[in-house]
């Protein structure tokens, strides 16, 4: 364990920012204001509108005004033009943490992270049966599933009993995208991503992607989920982000509204 530890880390958490091209100098308060407010910014991906890198550089540029450590999946929008890997190397340049599959220690924080993919929730989760097609998209679920699983051993592996969190895009649990069209809950996320949730003692996980979903829900095991999309923060009347705190002690997350919404 680290010494000279803070008695709290706060962590500001959003998803679905879809910076533009037109963004300059939009973000530059935004991600100030979080710095202020939090000793780690978390996005929870859809960082880019339309994949371009050219957003991702403005992204990249934004980010100057973050004065704290980021850490980041990729969403959909940003795998959208087939450029995910140089948008993942430009925010890793920008020293953004971004996570496939990987983990990372920050504050005596262990953050394992994965986009995540679709598939259904519990009984109706689509299963590896029937057209190639069908058994691809089931795959690509599993191996999301599998990718965070490993991250999470390598946590526990490597680093012991530290509080492990969970950053994905999308939903790992219904409850959190209720508010969207039954039709296409299996294309918010999947219940494959749960079981290594559940099983690994996360302290908690955070997604985006459904933008009319729900804020709070939490897994069969109790961990809690947080659908931190940034249109569901505005409406919850939050400042941008979500402030999840961890404290040495316990844990304990709190919303908070000091600051401004940009």
């Amino acid at each position: 364990m680290e010494e000279n530890l803070k008695a709290n880390i706060r962590i500001a958490c959003v998803g679905d920012i879809h910076v533009q091209e037109t963004d300059q100098g939009k973000w530059h308060q935004f991600f100030k204001e979080a710095s202020s407010a939090a000793d780690i910014l978390m996005l929870c991906g859809d960082l880019t509108d339309t994949g371009h890198l050219v957003e991702a550089e403005i992204l990249a540029e934004e980010l100057k005004g973050c004065s704290i450590p980021v850490v980041a999946v990729l969403g959909n929008h940003d795998y959208e033009r087939g450029e995910q890997r140089q948008i993942k190397k430009i925010l890793e340049h920008a020293k953004v943490h971004v996570l496939d599959g990987e983990s990372v220690v920050i504050e005596n924080i262990g953050f394992a992270g994965v986009k995540g993919f679709g598939g259904g929730f519990d009984r109706y989760m689509l299963s590896m049966f029937g057209e190639k097609m069908f058994k691809n998209f089931v795959e690509e679920a599993v191996d999301e599933s599998l990718k965070l699983d490993r991250a999470l051993s390598h946590l526990e592996s490597n680093y012991g009993d530290i509080p492990k969190i969970v950053v994905l895009h999308y939903a790992p649990i219904k409850a959190t995208i209720a508010g969207e069209p039954l039709e296409i809950f299996p294309f918010m996320g999947s219940s494959r991503l749960v079981e290594p949730i559940n099983r690994r003692q996360v302290v908690a996980a955070f997604h985006g992607h459904a933008h009319a979903g729900t804020l709070e829900g939490q897994t069969s095991a109790g961990v809690k989920v947080f659908n931190v999309a940034k249109p569901i923060l505005h409406r919850a009347g939050l400042p941008g982000y979500y402030i999840f705190e961890i404290s040495n002690n316990n844990m304990q997350e709190n919303n908070l509204q000091e600051t401004n919404q940009a």
